[in-house]
């Protein structure tokens, strides 16, 4: 089977995306807004996209219209606060912490905080305005390096790209100066409302060439 976007609805396509592509990786976002307001929300359009510089990046989608006629969707608070405050902070998340980040991917009021409904620790970060979650076992503190608006549609989303100013990581889960990565209970985002958890792993090494 064989098929062109051109020719699959939203939701078609949304989910061939969602079950292909996976699992990903979760982007636990908090942010802050100008009059102060917190807001934390995951997002599995996520991945870590250069070293040097060190960003990040992730794709907020717009809010459904709330008009049956349609138009433009709004904003997700997350991406309206990077744009006012140009910062945010990306925490991880563990198996142990799935009910909590379920809790906050509501589409709450602006004015609910998101760290209060799942009540979550906002740690003061180093660098940045928005405080991470003090469960996380690593987060990383960015300031905004540019925001990618694809399109106007209401299904549309943006593509925002932060440059790490600040990691923390939680002293259990270091061995020998470096990040244990046995240690992170991680889980990805698969299809619908599946997810998974990252505790079996193989190794490959890489064949040598020449």
């Amino acid at each position: 089977m064989i098929v062109s976007p051109a020719d699959l609805s939203h939701s078609e396509l949304y989910g061939i995306l969602l079950n292909s592509v996976a699992p990903r990786p979760i982007a636990w976002v908090s942010t802050i807004s100008a009059a102060g307001e917190l807001n934390l929300a995951p997002f599995s359009f996520f991945n870590a996209v250069c070293v040097n510089p060190p960003l990040l990046a992730f794709a907020p989608g717009l809010r459904a219209p709330k008009s049956p006629e349609g138009g433009h969707g709004e904003a997700k608070d997350t991406l309206r606060n990077v744009r006012e405050t140009r910062e945010f902070v990306v925490n991880i998340v563990t198996y142990e912490l799935r009910e909590a980040m379920n809790l906050t991917s509501g589409d709450y009021d602006p004015s609910v905080n998101e760290f209060e409904v799942a009540k979550l620790t906002p740690q003061p970060s180093k660098v940045v305005r928005p405080p991470r979650v003090a469960e996380s076992p690593v987060s990383f503190e960015c300031k905004l390096h540019q925001i990618l608006d694809f399109s106007t549609a209401p299904t549309s989303s943006s593509l925002v790209i932060g440059e790490i100013v600040s990691i923390y990581m939680n002293d259990a889960h270091m061995k020998d100066g470096k990040l244990g990565r046995n240690s992170l209970d991680l889980i990805g985002r698969m299809g619908g409302i599946q997810y998974t958890r990252t505790t079996q792993r193989f190794e490959m090494v890489r064949p040598k060439v020449g």
